[in-house]
């Protein structure tokens, strides 16, 4: 009896294995939080952070995960930082108080509150947005989650885009409406190297 249940204890280890948690650090440097929004009607304006970090997990077999991401508001650049013979590049206008505020929230934060999946990856994340001291809940959908094998490190390492959509007027962020948009897009590129 004791020789079936030790058999039957080490088939089941794979599986429970499995079953364990995986847990990711954001890579800083293949991480890029980038949003669009409309501007006089007209064109799609672009913009990123350049400086982010987070972490995230998930249970393929129990089906859940984690997202946390932390941003830093000053590092927002739209490719205009220059101000030549005008009062403040767009970049300088987009960190002050009009906008992004970043003396007083030097940081934007996105904070899970559930993980959706599609077979044995993750397909949406649900969670809360913290912009200039509010808090709302937001969805980000995964148009691409993919894992496998860092070429130089070796390490397991997740990547892909997710994306999703807010009305900046509910964090307070009300400066020029409607001429600059209401609704950001979002699209968040990710990789992530296995702890």
């Amino acid at each position: 009896m004791k020789k079936l249940l030790a058999i039957a204890l080490v088939a089941a280890f794979p599986l429970l294995a499995s079953a364990a948690p995986e847990n990711y650090t954001l890579d800083p440097y293949h991480t890029y939080p980038g949003f669009a929004i409309e501007h006089w009607g007209l064109s799609q304006m672009h913009g990123q952070f350049d400086k982010s970090s987070g972490k995230f997990s998930f249970d393929r077999a129990a089906k859940t995960g984690s997202v946390e991401l932390t941003i830093a508001t000053a590092s927002i650049t739209t490719g205009d930082g220059v101000k030549g013979n005008r009062p403040t590049a767009r970049d300088d206008h987009l960190r002050s108080g009009d906008f992004f505020n970043v003396a007083e929230f030097p940081t934007m934060t996105f904070k899970s509150t559930k993980t959706n999946f599609s077979g044995d990856l993750p397909s949406s994340v649900e969670g809360n947005l913290t912009l200039l001291g509010v808090t709302k809940p937001i969805t980000l959908t995964f148009e691409r989650f993919k894992c496998g094998q860092n070429a130089f490190t070796k390490k397991d390492r997740c990547g892909g885009n997710a994306v999703g959509k807010f009305k900046r007027s509910d964090f307070g962020m009300k400066y020029a409406l409607p001429a600059v948009g209401d609704e950001v897009a979002l699209n968040i590129e990710f990789e992530g190297d296995k702890d």
